[in-house]
């Protein structure tokens, strides 16, 4: 298993911002607000260039599927699988079937990530509501910019499965890139108390991520996820899930049933 961590200026990072997540934030929709709002927001990561950093923590080892679990090197990571209806033909996804089958007896390969901002971003500016709430915005775009900044350099030069990439800004931002990089807390990695499963590999305390009961991570301005190569992976949503799924995926994961369900709604 190869582990890295890595520490970005905020002027490293901005650049992979996706504002369209900042001006629906806003709720702003005329153009010339946006671009004031833009405009500010340039103008404060300026400022925080030399006070602030983003960081970046994960590791690439082998892994499998196995059923609805990866395998990824000695740890097992328990995931859902759709039970919503899809088209005729086509099968319930689940993020394990996006690796090699355990049984072929090949190894295929995983990322496990984990990035965030320095707390400071969220507790620095606290006494201006506005500024409490731009700085907010900004701390979560870039935690998402450095999991796009990170994965880049991932596909490209770590991992390298994709050396000769070659995308605009727009195309990172519309993933076409190869591979998906699923981030937990969405449609499907909808649990967040799988971060607990994540942080037993990663320790996400070294980039100084600490978890709540939930599994919701401090700074609230984060982000985890898997990093899967496979050129015909795709994102997905679970949907609700139903008993049946819910039961065995509390024994897969070795949690009281009554508590899955606290996690799951």
């Amino acid at each position: 298993m190869q582990r890295f961590k890595t520490t970005y200026n905020i002027s490293d990072v901005a650049p992979y911002i996706n504002w369209l997540y900042f001006y629906h934030a806003w709720q702003v929709k005329d153009t010339a607000e946006q671009q004031r709002l833009r405009q500010q927001a340039e103008e404060r990561l300026d400022m925080l260039e030399k006070r602030y950093s983003t960081h970046a923590l994960f590791v690439l080892g082998d892994a499998n599927g196995d059923g609805d679990d990866i395998v990824f090197e000695d740890c097992r990571i328990p995931l859902l699988r759709q039970q919503k209806m899809v088209d005729d033909g086509l099968p319930n996804l689940c993020l394990a079937d996006f690796l090699r089958p355990k049984e072929q007896g090949i190894a295929d390969r995983l990322g496990i990530f984990a990035t965030t901002v320095d707390i400071g971003l969220e507790t620095d500016f606290a006494s201006d509501d506005f500024e409490r709430m731009m700085m907010q915005l900004l701390a979560d775009r870039l935690a998402e910019a450095t999991a796009e900044r990170m994965h880049l350099e991932v596909r490209t030069r770590i991992w390298g499965y994709v050396p000769d990439e070659q995308l605009t800004m727009a195309q990172l931002h519309a993933e076409k890139f190869q591979g998906i990089r699923p981030a937990v807390g969405y449609p499907s990695l909808p649990d967040a108390s799988l971060n607990f499963v994540l942080d037993s590999i990663l320790h996400f305390g070294e980039i100084g991520i600490r978890l709540t009961e939930s599994g919701a991570m401090k700074p609230h301005a984060s982000v985890s996820g898997l990093m899967m190569s496979h050129p015909h992976s795709r994102y997905f949503s679970i949907g609700h899930v139903g008993d049946d799924q819910l039961a065995d995926y509390a024994l897969r994961r070795g949690i009281p049933l009554q508590l899955m369900k606290k996690f799951i709604s």
